[in-house]
């Protein structure tokens, strides 16, 4: 396991501190471009905040093979005197999607009928911000504005913005050979996101098959991505400085992509739909906060990562891992919840699984963590190994 780590998994912290850097550069040119843009339309149209957010592993310090894939949310402005308001989509689409109902302070007067039109629906009678409506406004906002950039950036990198249908733009940075010591080319996910108050924004959820119309244009996902760094931060701190509770989410995501090389299909997409990576890192989430911390010493690697193990194979028989901050009202008093997290309904990260599916994955995962020392050997080989997929 250490020489898998240290051969395959392990990040340099030198090319992923230029990757970052690169990116953070990159990133900022094109949003101050897309905002200085975007307010030339009118007040009645949506706008970027000026900001951005990191997310993902790559933040998280526990990102896997190499720093060429980065998660960053794009805060979005609502027109003047419209606020959102976020509530759970029950009945309509998945467990835990959410609505984004819009409030306009003293009523919906005539002059906000173009904003509704051209980026809301009607749903249960109500105007509905629509998450498809605001990424292709999005993406096509961008495209509009990466000319200007481009020029700008000549001489560091060559940039490009690919978009997928109901999915967000990807960011291309090749950088110029004379201007980073790391030449790598990396992908960015520019993920649009309403912002609901106390560091929570809501982005539109992934397309993960036919809806009931007209729901998929209302529906979106809550994201709390600085709520999962406050709680990395804290346990940083509490838990002692050889800690390897990171290194256990790095080694299992490692063991989970080898094993999906084997796997045939439809299996092998199921396989890494169930055992996301926000799965895992939910289920280490869990598992650390319900036993000492200290026992979570590089020492006792080994152990801490077949607990992991049979704490993800439990959850998976029994069909249920709960999303750890909607409605948990165990969390440690240093982590503070906003109070829309708090009072929300408890979603199960399983529940759109069937059970034999989840049966299947937790059969595989036990006979993965029973021969790793077997499934690395085999599938580390060159011919096996395949370019992971960019976001």
């Amino acid at each position: 396991l250490e020489r898998f780590y240290a051969r395959q998994l392990r990040v340099s912290p030198h090319v992923l501190g230029h990757s970052k850097a690169h990116v953070g550069r990159v990133v900022a040119e094109l949003v101050r471009a897309a905002k200085a843009q975007g307010l030339q339309p009118g007040p009645l149209a949506l706008s970027l905040r000026g900001d951005f957010v990191r997310i993902g592993s790559a933040y998280e310090q526990h990102k896997v093979r190499s720093p060429d894939c980065f998660d960053i949310l794009v805060p979005l402005r609502l027109p003047p005197h419209l606020e959102p308001l976020p509530g759970c989509a029950e009945g309509l689409g998945p467990h835990g999607a959410f609505v984004c109902g819009l409030r306009a302070r003293g009523g919906w007067p005539r002059r906000y009928r173009p904003f509704s039109e051209g980026f809301c629906v009607e749903l249960q009678g109500r105007c509905h911000l629509s998450s498809a409506l605001v990424l292709r406004w999005f993406q096509g906002h961008l495209q509009r504005c990466l000319g200007a950039v481009r020029y700008r950036l000549q001489e560091r990198c060559r940039i490009s913005l690919s978009a997928c249908p109901g999915r967000p733009p990807v960011l291309h940075i090749v950088p110029c050979s004379d201007y980073v010591c790391c030449h790598i080319s990396m992908a960015v996910r520019l993920i649009p996101a309403i912002p609901i108050g106390d560091a929570l924004y809501l982005t539109a959820l992934p397309p993960e098959g036919p809806l009931p119309a007209p729901a998929p244009e209302a529906l979106w996902g809550l994201n709390a991505s600085r709520q999962e760094q406050r709680l990395l931060s804290w346990l940083k701190e509490q838990a002692p400085a050889s800690s390897c509770h990171l290194k256990c989410l790095q080694i299992l995501k490692g063991l989970r992509d080898l094993r999906g090389q084997g796997l045939e299909e439809p299996f092998s997409s199921q396989w890494s739909r169930v055992l996301s990576s926000y799965v895992l890192k939910t289920a280490l989430f869990s598992l650390l906060m319900q036993g000492p911390l200290e026992a979570w010493d590089e020492r006792f690697l080994v152990e801490r990562l077949e607990d992991l193990v049979l704490y993800l194979r439990d959850c998976l028989r029994k069909q249920v891992l709960m999303h750890f901050f909607l409605g948990n009202s165990s969390l440690p008093e240093a982590v503070a919840l906003p109070r829309f997290l708090k009072e929300a309904t408890p979603v199960n990260l399983l529940a759109a699984f069937d059970g034999l599916m989840l049966d299947l994955t937790a059969f595989q995962l036990i006979n993965t963590w029973i021969q790793a020392p077997h499934i690395i050997r085999m599938y580390s080989s060159p011919r096996y190994l395949r370019p992971m997929p960019t976001p």
